[in-house]
Order: C-alpha cells, then sequence, then structure tokens
C-alpha cells in the first residue's frame, strides 16, 4: 500500500514542492512560514487504497468538504524542505463523510506529522470556493515582505487605498488581478475567526492581505496562484523603491486602468 500511495504522491505534488522552492528562493517563506492547499479533483486519485480508520477531529465542522481529498503542507514544514523532499513534507488527507474530521491517507514516516495549523483557515476558504469559483482549487498563504510592509504604514490598513496602490504600479496587476486584494484587519492566526475573515476577503477577489502578517491566494493551480502572488509582490516594490528615492509614485491614470480592464488575455 505504501508503494502504491508514495507513486500517487509522486504524481500529484510536482508543482506544489516546486512552486514552495521559489517561495523560500523569493524570502517569503521564513522558517515554517506558509502553507498550501490543493483541493484534488476525483481523476487525480486513481486506484486510491482503502482509508486508514483513524479519523482526527476538525475545530469546525465542514460539511460541504464532505468525502474530498486535499494534499496539504504539513505543520511545522519548511518551504525549503517541501521543495527538496515532497514526500516527506506533503499529506494527503479525506475530509470524513459528516464533515467532522479528517484521515490522513498518504504514508507519514512520522506517527505526529499533521496538517498545518493554518488547516482552519484553509477549509474555511476552500468551503467557498467550491460554492463561488469552483475551479479555484488552491490555496496558497505566503509572507510576502513587501506587502506586509504596506500594512505596517496605518493609513494604508484600507482595502481601497491598498488596490490603489497595487493596481495602480504595473499594468500586469490590472491585467491579471482586475479586483485587486482583500485587506483583513490583525486577527489571532490560526483561528476560526482569521478564517472567517479571510473568507468573507476573498468572496470577491482572489487575494487577501493580512494586516501585519502575510497573504492568502488561491486559483486554479499552484502555479496560477504562485504568479498572482509574485506580481502583487512587484507592485508594492515599485512603491516602495520611488518612495525610498524620495519620488511619491504618479500610479496609472483612471483612464489607463479602464483600457487595460478591456484586455482579454
Amino acid at each position: 500500500m505504501d508503494r502504491e500511495l508514495n507513486l500517487l504522491m509522486k504524481n500529484i505534488t510536482g508543482d506544489v514542492s516546486a512552486v514552495a522552492g521559489w517561495l523560500w528562493q523569493r524570502g517569503w517563506a521564513e522558517r515554517n512560514a506558509g502553507n498550501i492547499s490543493v483541493r484534488l479533483a476525483a481523476e487525480e486519485l486513481p486506484s486510491l487504497p482503502e482509508e486508514p480508520s483513524t479519523l482526527l477531529p476538525l475545530p469546525g465542522r465542514c460539511e460541504s468538504l464532505a468525502g474530498f481529498h486535499f494534499l496539504v503542507t504539513a505543520t511545522n514544514t519548511r518551504m525549503r524542505d517541501v521543495a527538496a523532499r515532497p514526500l516527506e513534507t506533503l499529506l494527503l488527507i479525506r475530509i470524513s463523510d459528516d464533515g467532522t474530521g479528517y484521515q490522513i491517507v498518504s504514508p507519514t514516516g512520522e506517527t505526529d506529522l499533521r496538517p498545518t495549523s493554518e488547516m482552519q483557515a484553509h477549509l474555511c476558504i476552500h468551503e467557498m470556493l467550491t460554492l463561488r469559483r469552483p475551479d479555484h482549487r488552491v490555496v496558497m498563504h505566503t509572507h510576502v515582505t513587501e506587502l506586509i510592509a504596506l500594512t505596517q504604514i496605518r493609513e494604508l490598513c484600507d482595502a481601497q487605498k491598498l488596490n490603489s496602490i497595487l493596481l495602480g504600479m504595473h499594468p500586469e496587476t490590472k491585467v491579471f488581478i482586475p479586483d485587486g486584494v482583500g485587506f483583513v484587519p490583525y486577527i489571532l492566526p490560526g483561528t476560526r475567526a482569521i478564517g472567517e475573515a479571510t473568507v468573507k476577503a476573498l468572496e470577491d477577489h482572489s487575494a487577501a492581505l493580512w494586516e501585519k502578517h502575510g497573504l492568502f491566494a488561491t486559483g486554479r493551480d499552484s502555479l496560477e496562484t504562485f504568479d498572482m502572488i509574485d506580481i502583487l509582490a512587484k507592485s508594492a516594490s515599485i512603491w516602495f523603491i520611488c518612495r525610498s528615492a524620495g519620488y511619491e509614485p504618479e500610479g496609472l491614470t483612471e483612464k489607463q486602468l479602464n483600457e487595460l480592464a478591456k484586455l482579454k488575455f
């Protein structure tokens, strides 16, 4: 069984491990920072062995995710290790049929290996995505330095002001992230409260910025989700470079933004 599961894990972890390496290289995943989850499609799970019997409780009920499988980073996992050793740092889990718990399907090698401490936030987001954007199967959380820095400036801790900066600094941002980002005021990480607040911020956005903490983003696959984060970081970096040089960034005009909104890719 372990051999079959290891083969399955090798088939489904490739993009996630690649992205994990990029997050580490960018400096957006210090120590064990960041986490990733992927809702798997049925066709990605051929010949799945019988589920183990051990059921672990979830902090909150997730009825709409009952029976779904997820690939998730393990708690205390370093992204550099996910890149180098995905089979030891990524878990395949199944949500129970009543949505109250989960089973670890993949062989862990360590009996105490558990999903990310932010799993409750991930599952809250996945519940929303299955209803509003079912093609978005990836949820990614990382600590983008430039974006966190924006939220350390009190007058910018507002979705409208943040989006004025991010959408105005570079055409790519408006083209590929037209709705900008949501904003979540500081809430203790790892709680259902921050998960629910993030869901609300993501209802009309594909990315949500946590004050003084990091970014949550969703996408159709791991590569697309990383690209979105990369673009937002570029915009924030351009703004800081202009400010550090002593200039107030001009930003794209409303006319230019409207022109960009009409482009199709």
